[in-house]
């Protein structure tokens, strides 16, 4: 189906103060599936997935088990998911996820990125129609068709699979990411190393930001990645 997916941003600090922000980030992630989940990657696939992430953006050791201690201890900060939508620059699609624990801050300061970045922000439903929410893992390999085949076993609903250039992509539905998870993990072995591992907004189709606005896009999301409680940012502008 040719679909393109934006791959999460990686985290190419240049600065202490930026490599502080991204572990920063990462930790409160960590903690909040580590609380809601379990601590133990074994029985939680999501921590185990967050952590490979983690460990592949370089993120410290004692960064990863102070959020998985801090997770297991009585109390704690209480963190809860916040979703906007609006548009940006050329009139593209984004959406902004984030964990935060002052709820008016967060969206004070969402907003204010959107304004201050030739945007604007919208109201719940604005953009999502236009994403699927989607489980995606990519990989090494050949075998669509074994790959697929252990999936249909698995009783997972695929929605897409590509094989190209010796590497395999799966979409599936968020909801079916577990039962996925297992299946390829079954399937490939437990040392099986995945490129991309977790759930993404993709979108239905792009929108191009041409001239001017490309600037303008790079600042507006430069100015959502520097805030603390923004985890992930996706959006469907195609830079010309």
């Amino acid at each position: 189906m040719g679909r393109a997916f934006q791959n999460r941003k990686d985290s190419m600090a240049k600065t202490a103060a930026a490599k502080t922000k991204v572990y920063s980030k990462y930790g409160r992630e960590i903690y909040v599936v580590a609380k809601s989940g379990g601590a133990d990657p074994a029985g939680n696939l999501s921590l185990r997935s967050l952590l490979d992430r983690a460990k592949k953006d370089q993120v410290p050791s004692h960064v990863i088990e102070k959020a998985l201690d801090k997770a297991q201890g009585a109390g704690g900060e209480d963190f809860e998911v916040a979703r906007y939508e609006g548009f940006g620059p050329g009139g593209c699609m984004v959406i902004v996820d984030c964990l935060t624990d002052n709820p008016t801050r967060t969206f004070n300061d969402v907003r204010l990125c959107f304004n201050k970045g030739g945007g604007k922000l919208g109201t719940q439903g604005n953009c999502m129609h236009s994403f699927d929410h989607c489980a995606i893992f990519r990989f090494e390999g050949s075998d669509d068709e074994a790959v697929l085949e252990a999936l249909m076993m698995a009783d997972v609903d695929v929605t897409d699979i590509e094989s190209e250039d010796g590497v395999i992509t799966v979409f599936t539905p968020n909801t079916e990411y577990g039962k996925a998870k297992t299946a390829l993990t079954e399937e490939l072995g437990d040392d099986q190393d995945f490129d991309t591992d977790e759930i993404q907004f993709v979108p239905q189709s792009t929108s191009p930001v041409v001239g001017e606005d490309i600037e303008q896009f790079q600042m507006f999301m430069d100015m959502l990645e520097d805030l603390d409680d923004v985890q992930r940012v996706f959006h469907n502008a195609e830079l010309e």
